[in-house]
């Protein structure tokens, strides 16, 4: 199952940083059952939002150049409050580094203006290509499907600054 825990860029400055949201909504099935009574989005799917909006980051700064963004390590991540259906996860990260192979991120989470979740994130760049030559039109056919959905949430007020 594939969630897109990035429902709209609000800002991108490529090689620099990125401001993302992810709203709530009770209809997310994974709610249903965290935690009955009382549903929460789960600190794993709140991590996968910081890892998500850098890996758009990292995708617009290399132009699209590969076509699977992994995360490779997290570190030093903090939950402070809970995010309940109705609210918006903001998150804003920060490219620290990058090079090849990967990229390096200091990303944080914010609910109505409190900390909601922070980390750093290093993410692997690979093609699928380098591994196996047959898979090249795996990697176009990836690279074309997030090119599609980042023209459906990225900000369309301004143009992506360089």
């Amino acid at each position: 199952m594939k969630f897109c825990l990035v429902d709209r860029i609000v800002e991108i400055k490529s090689g620099e940083s990125i401001r993302t949201i992810k709203n709530v909504s009770l209809a997310e099935e994974y709610l249903q059952d965290h935690f009955p009574g009382f549903s929460v989005l789960p600190g794993v799917m709140m991590v996968e939002a910081l890892v998500q909006s850098c890996a758009w980051l990292s995708r617009v700064t290399d132009n699209f150049q590969y076509s699977t963004l992994l995360l490779k390590q997290a570190r030093a991540v903090k939950f402070n409050s809970f995010l309940k259906p109705g609210q918006t996860l903001e998150v804003t990260a920060t490219l620290k580094r990058t090079d090849e192979t990967s990229a390096e991120f200091q990303a944080s989470g914010t609910v109505e203006g409190s900390s909601a979740v922070s980390a750093k994130l290093i993410l692997s760049k690979d093609n699928l290509a380098s591994r196996n030559p047959q898979l090249a039109d795996n990697d176009q056919r990836l690279i074309t499907a997030m090119k599609e959905l980042f023209e459906q949430i990225r900000p369309w007020t301004a143009e992506i600054q360089a």
